[in-house]
C-alpha cells in the first residue's frame, strides 16, 4: 500500500454527486463497503493481479445506502492484489454470480506495487482533485 497525500482529504461531498462524477470516469464503489464507510476504486491494471487507486470515505451525515448521504474523504492510496492463476479456469460465471463473487481471495493482499504505475496513481489523484475541489 502506497499512500498519496491529497487536498481532498477531510473534504465533504454528497455521495450521490460523487457517484455521478466518478463512475463515468472509471471509478466504482469497492465491494467492501459498509453502511458507514466505503471506497471508490479505479483499476489501473490487471495483468499480474490487480492494481488500484483506492479513495476511502466515511459517512458523516446519513448512511451510504440512503439518499442525501454526505461523506468525508480520506487519504487515497495505491493497492495491489496478487491472485492465484488457474483457480477459476473452469468456473462458469454469469452476471448474477459475479455480483456476489467478484474476487477470489488474493494470494498476497499487500503485494508490491509496480513502479511504473506509481506515477499513474499520482496523476489520477491530481485529476481527482481537479474534478472534486471546484465543488
Amino acid at each position: 500500500m502506497i499512500e498519496i497525500p491529497s487536498t481532498i482529504e477531510g473534504k465533504h461531498f454528497s455521495l450521490h454527486e460523487l457517484e455521478q462524477l466518478l463512475k463515468p470516469r472509471g471509478y466504482s464503489i469497492g465491494g467492501n463497503w459498509d453502511y458507514d464507510h466505503g471506497n471508490f476504486d479505479y483499476k489501473i491494471d490487471d495483468r499480474v493481479g490487480y492494481q488500484f487507486l483506492r479513495v476511502p470515505f466515511h459517512a458523516i451525515d446519513g448512511q451510504l445506502d440512503t439518499p442525501r448521504c454526505t461523506v468525508e474523504m480520506s487519504r487515497p492510496f495505491l493497492l495491489s492484489h496478487k491472485y492465484q492463476r488457474g483457480l477459476d479456469d473452469h468456473v462458469d460465471i454469469d452476471n448474477h454470480s459475479a455480483a456476489f463473487n467478484q474476487f477470489q481471495e488474493p494470494v498476497d493482499k499487500d503485494a508490491s506495487f509496480p513502479d511504473q504505475y506509481i506515477e499513474i496513481g499520482k496523476s489520477l489523484v491530481k485529476e481527482l482533485e481537479g474534478i472534486l475541489l471546484p465543488l
